[in-house]
């Protein structure tokens, strides 16, 4: 795997809804991150509610720590709500932290 999809992955654990005090990574709402052979992110993403009210707040958080790491020229986020989230996506962590068990 690019390691630049890790260090993607690490900016996004930087990114917070402002309603949940985890990760948006943590929480499960990343659904994939890849990188082009023209250094282009594409993320594919989803939100907690179909009416989030920052969503698009969110999705340029997302597009900007993708931007952030080295070498990376352009990045793409992609909002999709299939298949929906739900509390299984969460990590463990995640669940821990916001007393889901």
């Amino acid at each position: 795997m690019d390691a630049r999809i890790d260090l993607i992955i690490e900016r996004l654990k930087d990114v917070y809804d402002p309603e949940i005090p985890v990760n948006i990574y943590d929480l499960g709402l990343i659904y994939n991150v890849d990188i082009d052979e023209t250094n282009k992110a594409n993320i594919i993403m989803t939100l907690t509610a179909p009416g989030c009210p920052v969503a698009d707040i969110l999705v340029e958080d997302v597009r900007q720590a993708a931007l952030a790491v080295e070498d990376i020229n352009e990045a793409d986020v992609e909002l999709t709500f299939d298949p929906p989230w739900d509390k299984s996506m969460m990590s463990e962590e995640a669940r821990l932290e916001l007393g889901f068990f």
